[in-house]
């Protein structure tokens, strides 16, 4: 089964995004490959580019707090399981402190290092970090593999706690979803939204009917069109009936 996820909020966008850079530059520092290590780098800046948004350490701090005081709320209900409720507001307590602590805009110490700022700059010109731009950064690739992955670590701690934060966001938004069996008729769904205000969609599809789910949606509405690839990608609608699973959270 592939897993697609849609957000229908832009905060959550800005999680989704955050989180697939985090998850990319985690695999590619792990390499021995210099050349991974170039690309990680790469990463990073995509990051700062992202994380040093001026709203985003605010914004992700009210998230967290929000979400404290829904599971304060739970306090009593014999419903729900002391332990495991005391477990995740300690996590969302230690993920509020880790990030109300950090100074500054998230990645901002980064950008006071003049040499890494450098390669920034010339990784937007296509060919732009060779040898010959840039000796100082081609000497590190040389570097032993252990060297270049303590550099990459400590350069990508700054990041530390908005991945804490982001990963513990999202974890709690989709749990919080119920998955619904579905049939696209004749390769089409569409659902109207009501009663909650849903924050993400996760749509599973089996990898062997082929097939490309097209999603569009917000706070009202979602529709899906399943496309078929042709040996070039060039989609086209499919009019079979499609089975997937579907899971709405809020």
């Amino acid at each position: 089964m592939i897993l697609y996820e849609y957000p229908l909020h832009e905060r959550v966008r800005t999680l989704l995004r955050l989180e697939h850079l985090f998850r990319r530059v985690d695999v590619l520092q792990q390499s021995a490959q210099a050349e991974h290590h170039h690309f990680a780098l790469i990463t990073l800046f995509e990051l700062m580019d992202v994380a040093t948004r001026q709203d985003l350490k605010s914004e992700t701090l009210k998230e967290l707090e929000r979400q404290r005081q829904g599971f304060i709320a739970f306090r009593g209900n014999p419903a729900v399981a002391e332990s495991a409720l005391d477990a995740v507001l300690e996590e969302t307590e230690r993920a509020f402190a880790a990030l109300s602590q950090q100074q500054g805009r998230i990645g901002q110490s980064l950008q006071e290092n003049e040499w890494l700022m450098a390669i920034r700059s010339r990784a937007n010109i296509p060919g732009g970090t060779c040898e010959f731009d840039l000796p100082a950064y081609y000497a590190w690739q040389h570097l032993p593999q252990q060297q270049r992955q303590t550099d990459l670590l400590r350069w990508m701690s700054v990041f530390a706690p908005l991945a804490s934060s982001v990963e513990l966001l999202l974890r709690l938004l989709r749990d919080a979803g119920s998955t619904r069996k579905l049939q696209a008729v004749n390769g089409a769904y569409q659902q109207q939204l009501t009663g909650k205000t849903y924050q993400l969609l996760r749509l599973r599809i089996d990898g062997a009917l082929g097939l490309v789910p097209e999603i569009t949606g917000h706070r009202l509405m979602v529709s899906v069109r399943f496309m078929q690839p042709d040996a070039e990608w060039r989609m086209t609608p499919s009019a079979d009936d499609v089975p997937f699973e579907m899971t709405l959270c809020a």
